[in-house]
This record gives C-alpha cells, structure tokens and sequence, in this order.
C-alpha cells in the first residue's frame, strides 16, 4: 500500500482528501505547513507527496526544492486554486510530476496518482534564487496548462526547441519563458525575426563579419550567434529563412561553431537555439523550401501553441490582463455588451489582435466604460470577409475599388495596413515593422511613399 504525504494548511480539505485517498485504497500521512511536511518527510517511508502552492511560511515551492535533496526521486503532485503560466513552469521545472487545480475531481486525482506512482522520476535541483519570468503567459485553459507543464519540463536542458503555431499566438513569449527558466536565465536572450531581413544581408546579421568582408564593413561585427553566447537564441519565423542559410544554420546546430562572413576560421558558440514558424514545415519540406535534415535536427522538442479561439475562456481572460497592463492607471472595464462582443469574434490574429483591440479600446473609450463601439471589431470584420465589390479600409470611408485598377487596390490597401500597424505599435516603427513582416529600411520607404512620416 502506498504511503501518500498531504501538504495543506487548509484543515478541511485535507480531511477530504485524506478520505478520499483512503477510499482509493492509499495510506495517508498529514502535514499543515512546508516545514511539518519536511519533518513528515524526514520520518521516511513517503511514496508520494501532495503539496498545496500556496502554504503559511515557505511555499509548495520550497517544498519541492527541498525534498529534491531531501528524498530524490520522490513524485509530488502540486495543487493550486490560483493557477498561473509561471507557477505552472516554476513548479515543473522543480520537478513536480503534475500540477492540478482546485477543486480536484475523484477521477482525475485517481489517474494522476497512478501515473505518478508508475513514473517517478528525479527532480532537478534548482537555485534557490530562481525566479520564473512568465507572467505574460497568461491562461486558464487546459491546452495551455499543458504547454506550460511542458516548458517547465525542457526548460533546464539545452535541446533545440520549435514552436509552431498561427501569428500572433505567443511563440516568442514562449521562448522567452524557455530561457528565463532556465541554466542560462542571466545570460542574453537574442530575437531575431527571420522575415523581416533581406537574405543579402541575414548572413551577416546572424554570423557577423571581420572588417573588409564586402563593401561597407567598416568594422567586425559579432552576428547574433555570438551575441547569443551562453544564453539562448530565437530564430522567429525560420520557415521563411532561404534555403541556401538554412544549409549554415543546420551546420550550427550540428557543430555549435559559426564562422563569420569573410573570416577564415569557425569560431565556438554555447547556446540553446529556439526556432519559430507559422508554417506548416512539413508541407514546405514536400514542396521543396525547407531543408528536411534542418526541420529533423529543429523538432527534437516540438511545443504547439494552440489559436485564441480554441483556448476557452482565455479571452475574458487576457482582455482584463491587458487593461491592468496597459491603461497606465485607469480604471477601464468592459461592459457585459462589449465582453459578449469580444468572445463572439474569431480573432484570426489571436493573442497579438486582442492585445491591440484593447490598446484601440483604451485610447477612444472617453470614461472607464468600453462599449463594443470602442473595440472597432465590426470595422475590421467588414474589411477582412466582406463578399462585396467595395469595401471600407479606413474610417474615413476610404474603399477599395475590387473591380477598379489592381495597383490602386494595392497602394490603399498597403497604406490601411502601415497606418494601422503604427496605431497598434503607439508610433513605434520598429515593432510595427516586425508585425508587417517588414526590415525597417521597408517600413521607412513605404512610409514616405503613401506620405505617413
């Protein structure tokens, strides 16, 4: 018979639980604080232990940092009536087997114990010190505790890591949460957006140069690889990087050395790669334009990050997230009409479109109330599946002709896209470039031709 340790300051729920696992069959051992539980713990004979987050004096955490020495090996099961993305990854990347919310259904406690009970395994240690950057990971889905469960679990090592999903999903809050959870949290953390550089110059800008490599190179110049030394290294949307670097990229990963544009001789880089694409690598693989060695050395970890309309109630969610984050103060809230509004909407830009809908939101709504009006989603809507002839780009009432001159629909709808990226972007031409998928040498021409400087 099993021997179970709870860990609860929570009186009632412990006696519960305790019943409850009688009833399954599994002997029970008490503790009301992390201290008692270590003490329990010290006694011997614990095949499991159950641990509450949120405990007087140290934590659940503490917990698990201390029994990964005290008792190696030992299955804990974390629990949690406020679950959070960072909690979520701090507890697994202690070691804890799962980590479940209050209230817990008889089912599920049953199979998590089993699972547990089957698999242990060793719980890495941790500094002490360690503490999760996720917060904005934000989620109270099941998909995305699951994600979360998983960046906990790879966080420490260095395994390449690709995160696929749609734009606008969080594939970069992803892999900043890989690194600031793990070994290399104090080291950088290096983005760089595949698309949004010219393949003449990507080479140089990810390997770097020596002084004289080709005209203008005026200096040496690291390159990101080498910017990225002992941290980590995100390559966003690597589907769309030409296949003649995906070949040096591969070589990389394999060798972990780079050899800058016009130097003679590779040079070592330690850092763990993590890899982005809203493309269906396998397809592009078949059609042609993505290395198969490159996308089989790239998915030795493969997290999905699931689209906004598949997460629940996540919207609610974020949308309140996002007024705390972003009214500098203000008190704004939505109304129930509003909030109806924002859960009836598909967003097909997920996570990114929500975060502007409620900048948009916070900037026209005059008092603490937004109204659907304020959203602007019926506008975008009508622009993006309208069937008719001609439809609005812009609250000026500009249209687009559909049967009118192709180059004319172009220019208005290239200049609706850059207006509405600045707004979204509060006039910062860098982020509103890496949204386009633009270099800021684009952005900047194309600005100055349809006159928006």
């Amino acid at each position: 018979m099993a021997v179970i340790l709870i860990v609860d300051d929570d009186t009632a729920f412990r006696t519960t639980l305790a019943e409850t696992l009688d009833d399954l069959g599994y002997e029970v051992r008490q503790a009301g604080s992390c201290e008692a539980g270590l003490r329990r713990l010290a006694d011997g004979g614990i095949d499991l232990a159950i641990v509450d987050l949120r405990l007087p004096g140290e934590d659940g955490l503490a917990f698990l940092r201390a029994a990964a020495d005290a008792a190696p090996g030992l299955p804990c099961i974390v629990l949690t009536a406020y679950a959070s993305g960072s909690n979520t990854i701090e507890a697994m990347r202690l070691g804890a087997f799962d980590h479940l919310t209050k209230p817990l259904g008889r089912d599920a406690l049953a199979e998590a114990l089993r699972r547990a009970l089957n698999a242990s395994r060793p719980a890495p240690a941790a500094p002490a010190g360690a503490a999760p950057e996720a917060e904005h990971l934000v989620s109270n889905s099941e998909v995305m505790r699951a994600i979360f469960k998983r960046i906990g679990l790879v966080a420490d090592s260095d395994n390449t890591v690709l995160v696929l999903g749609e734009t606008g999903t969080g594939k970069e809050l992803v892999a900043q949460a890989l690194h600031a959870n793990s070994g290399r949290a104090a080291a950088p953390f290096v983005a760089v957006n595949c698309a949004a550089i010219p393949a003449e110059l990507l080479e140089s800008e990810l390997f770097g140069h020596v002084k004289g490599a080709f005209s203008g190179a005026a200096a040496d110049r690291l390159g990101r690889f080498r910017e990225a030394d002992g941290g980590t290294l995100f390559l966003d949307e690597i589907g769309d990087m030409p296949l003649s670097m995906q070949a040096k990229i591969l070589r990389v990963l394999q060798e972990r050395e780079v050899t800058p544009v016009g130097a003679r001789h590779a040079l070592p880089v330690d850092l763990r790669v993590v890899a982005a694409t809203h493309r269906d690598l396998e397809a592009e693989v078949t059609e042609g334009r993505f290395r198969a060695d490159l996308w089989y050395r790239l998915q030795v970890i493969t997290i999905m990050l699931p689209p906004l309309r598949e997460r629940g109630d996540d919207v609610a969610l974020l949308a309140a997230h996002f007024l705390r984050q972003q009214a500098q103060g203000r008190h704004k809230h939505l109304s129930a009409a509003a909030l109806t509004a924002l859960q009836a909407y598909d967003w097909p830009g997920n996570v990114r479109e929500l975060r502007n809908t409620m900048l948009r939101a916070i900037a026209l709504s005059e008092g603490d109330l937004i109204e659907p009006g304020h959203l602007g989603l019926g506008a975008v809507r009508a622009w993006a599946t309208t069937p008719s002839p001609s439809v609005p780009v812009a609250g000026d009432g500009a249209a687009i002709d559909w049967d009118g001159p192709l180059q004319d629909a172009v220019e208005q709808l290239e200049s609706f896209m850059l207006r509405r990226a600045l707004e979204a972007a509060g006039g910062n031409r860098s982020e509103a470039a890496r949204h386009l998928g633009l270099s800021r040498q684009q952005l900047y021409r194309k600005l100055a031709q349809y006159d928006l400087e």
